[in-house]
């Protein structure tokens, strides 16, 4: 398995604006490669250089990955998008990376996030990509995250010796806490959008619909400390079709118990590297 040269830039154009992106070589012969995709106020190297130490880890063992700063972040040019607005970035980075890899058949995005959610968006309609790694999807409602509140950082918070140190010093005004209280469980019981006549479909439901058209594999990553995977965590425990979804045998589910949103210790991320070079050698 002969290796390229380790790494090097790439610019490429997106609707009349140029990005800029880092492609980790790995064998000259792959048959598939990863592409990261970056999420939120975020860039290429990512939280705790994740994704750089991701790709060379990645390319070291043959598979070509590239990440690349999408429109308006990093050195890329343009205007900042919305994860629901890079569907161009994303198409211009696969062309970009079929361009530069003859022979390649495969690609598998890499998300975290709400990069997640917009791989999941652009994913069905692209049959070249084989696969998504989608790690602490962001699928935010007010329901969804009064939920997350009230089943995860409320019974955590009352148990810490912290907040009962703060309660009878007096500097925290138990009221006011019963009041955002009461405000989360009336948010909880809110009926999803959905469920109103004439109501845009609400952002889980646009995603579960783009997984549901997918017909390549996926690998779930959550994290336990974190409202985001909660929140997410919560569709798959209350909701029929997404338990449904998750429980099909084209999903792989892990879970880091410990592990925060952007996984910010080296044995959290080492684990996600792990996972998912298990997952890309397992088919």
């Amino acid at each position: 398995m002969p290796l390229a040269e380790p790494e090097s830039p790439l610019l490429f154009d997106c609707a009349g604006v140029q990005l800029l992106g880092i492609l980790h070589h790995g064998a000259a012969d792959a048959r598939r490669a990863v592409l990261v995709v970056v999420g939120g106020p975020q860039y290429r190297v990512g939280s705790h250089r994740q994704f750089v130490l991701l790709a060379r880890r990645l390319a070291a063992v043959g598979i070509p990955t590239l990440r690349f700063d999408t429109r308006g972040m990093g050195d890329s040019d343009g205007d900042a998008r919305t994860f629901e607005t890079i569907q161009d970035d994303i198409a211009a980075a696969v062309e970009r990376l079929f361009g530069e890899i003859p022979g390649l058949q495969q690609v598998v995005l890499w998300g975290l996030c709400d990069a997640a959610t917009a791989v999941s968006f652009y994913a069905p309609h692209d049959p070249r990509v084989a696969g998504l790694v989608l790690l602490n999807p962001w699928v935010h409602t007010t329901a969804g995250e009064a939920r997350a509140f009230l089943s995860y950082y409320y019974p955590r918070r009352v148990l810490t010796g912290d907040f009962w140190s703060k309660l009878c010093s007096g500097s925290v005004d138990l009221r006011d806490a019963l009041r955002g209280l009461h405000r989360f469980r009336r948010s909880a019981r809110e009926p999803r959008p959905a469920e109103i006549a004439g109501a845009t479909a609400p952002l889980p439901d646009r995603m579960l619909g783009s997984l549901r058209r997918f017909d390549g594999r996926v690998l779930l990553i959550l994290s336990g400390n974190d409202l985001i995977a909660r929140e997410f965590t919560g569709l798959l425990t209350t909701e029929r079709a997404w338990s449904s979804w998750c429980a099909g045998t084209a999903v792989e589910r892990r879970d880091l118990p410990e592990a925060d949103h952007t996984f910010a210790a080296d044995r959290w991320r080492g684990q996600v590297e792990h996972w998912t070079l298990a997952w890309l050698r397992s088919w």
